[in-house]
């Protein structure tokens, strides 16, 4: 069927399974727009910037597992795009972005608005297009979906020019075809078999799950597997929820900021078994101790992990689901009873109250674990101090309901990401979406979207008037000079946030939070802003003992 550019990628879109588009018009993608007036199946949400397009289709992708969709115009909204792009790049999130482009008469004549978004966006994509054919056009729009969403998933993005969207293209409807990874071979059995070998003679192993096990959709195969040996299991930042936080094998979040226990288990371990980890840096630390006195077993869908930061692990690239499958077909291990003995005297007991009434962060996020314990919940955390203050203490029960910046560390992620994804889940689910004041700064002016279309978001803004964790590193690294992150002009943030027609509350004691908290949860319908006023200045350890990720422990 012959039909305009425009109209030929909006019916690839329809058959690629599209049903949400985030986007910000301009005249080089002002076709798109067009093409999509009528359209039924498919909804463009209008936001306030373009690169919170980006992460909204980043926290669409997350809670969903599919491809998330957004599109910009050429110039500046394209190359407002790439650090939502480069987010979900270093996160491994499957998003298409569509961007316009001049006229391909015009293409590198400096015309308005002419950027090469191509050469911007190589390093943070895992593949671009430009597209100059429009016979091509249609093979190009189902490309970018295939290769966003397969092997290790990623952002693709697809530059358009604008007569292009004019221009007749065939269009025929073709049905996504699923692709197995195929059954491993002789080889790769073998190695498995070794695996098998290494977990049964450890006498102190440990897994860490990270947050490809989620996009693998291999939480209960994990489950079954650390059951199966008897393993304790840490979580990466990225990989929360792909375990249930309750699990009595689950020792928490592991890494610079982690949990005691967790950070004990794996510097004392004598095997690691890493499930769709990549070994980040903020996860190893200093890689000689990190690496020092044990083996390590890696599994990921990318063999360019194999080995890329922990050398000479036992590699097993594939489909996470078939290689742990493998690695069951044994019953000849040790129950490593000293083992967890040795684990259960790391468990660390927070205590949150350890000063009445003083109203702290990791006091809320306490609060707001037990207050969604067992009900439809996700959380969306931006970064810095808060994030780690949540990831310590939330108790992440599920997959695709924890959303974080764990690559990139992008601040002002949380709230366009938690918008993404409350508009995913619908009514089956409500979204907490939890900001610093400083990134609440740069992409809150999406509360109007949130408001627009009523989204049911609770946002929590933790007020410190600074920016806390670079306070928290001059304070540690910089023999307390503090510069560019203390705010000396204070902002009213329930004024912000009533301007855009939300309900807000600041707080500043426990009994305050506690009530604030209560009525936002019960405005089931509405979006709703605690400002949470906290002091700036470190507060005592809530726990003793914490290990350094760098810390050897020896096992006693």
């Amino acid at each position: 069927m012959i039909m305009s550019g425009a109209k030929a990628v909006v019916e690839c879109l329809r058959e690629q399974g599209v049903k949400i588009i985030f986007g910000y018009p301009g005249g080089m993608i002002l076709p798109m727009y067009d093409a999509l007036y009528d359209e039924k199946e498919i909804k463009q949400i209008l936001v306030t910037h373009e690169q919170n397009a980006a992460h909204a289709a980043d926290g669409y992708a997350r809670a969903t597992g599919e491809v998330g969709v957004c599109m910009a115009t050429s110039g500046p909204g394209a190359t407002n795009l790439v650090t939502g792009i480069a987010t979900a790049f270093m996160d491994s999130i499957p998003i298409v972005a569509i961007t316009g482009q001049v006229d391909t008469n015009l293409l590198g004549r400096d015309a308005f608005q002419e950027t090469d978004i191509l050469d911007i966006t190589m390093p943070v994509t895992k593949h671009n297009f430009k597209v100059k054919d429009p016979r091509k056009l249609v093979e190009t729009i189902r490309q970018a979906f295939e290769i966003a969403r397969s092997g290790r998933r990623g952002p693709v993005l697809v530059d358009i020019p604008k007569d292009l969207f004019f221009a007749d293209v065939d269009y025929k409807f073709k049905k996504i075809e699923e692709k197995s990874l195929g059954n491993p071979d002789a080889d790769f059995k073998i190695c498995a078999a070794e695996a098998v070998e290494e977990i049964s003679k450890a006498e102190r192993p440990a897994v860490i799950v990270g947050g490809g096990a989620i996009s693998a959709g291999a939480s209960k195969e994990i489950i079954q597997f650390i059951e199966k040996y008897n393993l304790p299991v840490v979580n990466t930042l990225m990989g929360i929820g792909a375990v249930p936080r309750s699990h009595p094998q689950h020792l928490g979040f592991a890494g610079l900021h982690g949990n005691k226990a967790a950070n004990h288990a794996i510097a004392a371990a004598d095997l690691v078994i890493a499930i769709a980890s990549r070994f980040g840096d903020r996860q190893t630390g200093n890689l000689s101790k990190y690496t020092r006195s044990k083996k390590f077993i890696h599994i990921d869908i990318d063999p360019a992990e194999i080995d890329k930061n922990i050398e000479g692990s036992l590699g097993l690239a594939g489909d996470i689901k078939i290689i742990l499958k493998l690695l069951m077909r044994n019953e000849n291990f040790q129950p490593r009873t000293d083992w967890w003995k040795q684990i259960e005297s790391w468990k660390e007991t927070f205590d949150y109250d350890y000063q009445v009434n003083r109203l702290t962060v990791p006091w809320a996020m306490n609060q707001i674990a037990k207050k969604t314990a067992g009900k439809n919940f996700a959380y969306a955390t931006d970064v810095g101090q808060h994030q780690m203050w949540a990831a310590l203490h939330l108790k992440v029960e599920e997959p695709r309901t924890w959303f974080t910046s764990g690559g990139l560390g992008t601040m002002g992620f949380g709230l366009p990401a938690a918008m993404g994804a409350q508009i995913a889940f619908g009514n089956s689910r409500r979204v907490i979406s939890i900001s610093g004041d400083g990134g609440i700064k740069m992409t809150g002016n999406e509360f109007f979207t949130i408001s627009r279309l009523n989204l049911p978001i609770i946002s929590l803004i933790v007020n410190n008037s600074s920016l806390g964790m670079i306070r928290q590193l001059q304070k540690v690294m910089y023999k307390e000079k503090y510069i560019a992150c203390e705010f000396d002009f204070e902002m009213d943030f329930v004024k912000y946030a009533e301007s855009f027609g939300i309900k807000a509350t600041a707080v500043s004691t426990q009994e305050e939070f506690a009530a604030a908290l209560e009525k936002a949860l019960a405005d089931e319908k509405n979006p709703r802003v605690i400002v949470l006023n906290v002091w700036r200045s470190f507060v005592e350890p809530m726990t003793k003992g914490n290990a350094r990720i760098d810390e050897f422990v020896e096992f006693k």
